[in-house]
């Protein structure tokens, strides 16, 4: 398929990707698809040395890696875990932990730095923001009531979101999901679902787990029922991440269909763009 989606829209400029939380130590990041096809620029941050010098060794020149550790621009804590997929500034909660097969351990806090947060309104080495992706654990509601002014651009965010509280005074989903309606976006899809066993059940290994949902990745995109409220730059944006990162056939169409119908794209971009999805691979 190339890159037929963005000539047919073609954006004013690549897709600014933000990557808080970058280290590479889960899945593969959503917009890889957009960074291996040179469609996107990303600005990840990451304050773990270990994870920031991985992903400095493997970027290329679309990729900037900075050491900052986003929050509400105060002083903090960073309590750096066992597990380095559960560093935070928030303290783990050791009643919670021993819930779940492994997470005791995980969360033993190993080391506590001092760190001083910037607001994501605040960083200037960021241009603009069309795609939001957060893995904080714990820090997402900080993140984004400090980035409002930023958020006004984005058009889809892919956040890790907890239903159960792993860290002391931690905002879960209802919070997260009461602010981000707020700024105008709406619930997509779940990009991941993690469940976990129960203690002192036991699974063959502390990943294994029934119906207990602990945390998920979830994706906002900007509310599509009120398309009138984005500017078309936006909409080719929503356009472009629906498509290549989420395979959201029907996201991608209801952007080309508004930006045809605001004279943005050739007027019969929509069938086109059906056309070649709907062809045989």
């Amino acid at each position: 398929m190339a890159d037929f989606l963005v000539d047919l829209v073609q954006p004013n400029r690549l897709t600014s990707v933000v990557d808080i939380g970058a280290n590479p130590i889960d899945a593969v990041p959503p917009y890889k698809n957009l960074l291996e096809r040179r469609l996107c620029r990303v600005i990840g941050f990451e304050p773990q040395s270990d994870g920031l010098a991985a992903l400095n060794a493997s970027k290329g020149d679309l990729e900037t890696y900075l050491p900052y550790v986003v929050g509400d621009g105060k002083s903090a804590t960073l309590r750096v875990c066992h597990a380095p997929g559960m560093t935070s500034l928030l303290a783990p909660d050791p009643n919670v932990l021993r819930h779940f097969p492994g997470f005791l351990e995980w969360g033993q806090v190993t080391q506590e730095i001092p760190v001083t947060t910037r607001r994501l309104d605040d960083i200037t080495e960021i241009e603009t923001i069309d795609f939001l992706k957060m893995d904080v654990q714990g820090a997402e509601l900080m993140v984004v009531q400090n980035g409002r002014e930023r958020l006004k651009d984005v058009v889809a965010i892919q956040t890790e979101i907890s239903f159960i509280a792993l860290y002391q005074s931690q905002p879960t989903f209802g919070a997260i999901d009461s602010e981000l309606r707020r700024s105008g976006f709406v619930p997509h899809s779940l990009a991941a679902v993690n469940r976990r066993m129960i203690a002192p059940l036991v699974g063959s290994t502390p990943f294994v787990g029934f119906n207990q949902i602990l945390e998920a990745d979830i994706v906002y995109v900007r509310d599509f029922m009120h398309p009138d409220q984005m500017r078309s730059e936006q909409l080719k944006h929503l356009a472009v991440i629906a498509h290549y990162c989420y395979a959201s056939f029907d996201l991608a169409t209801n952007c080309l269909y508004h930006l045809a119908r605001i004279g943005a794209v050739h007027s019969d971009a929509t069938k086109q763009y059906l056309a070649m999805v709907q062809k045989p691979a």
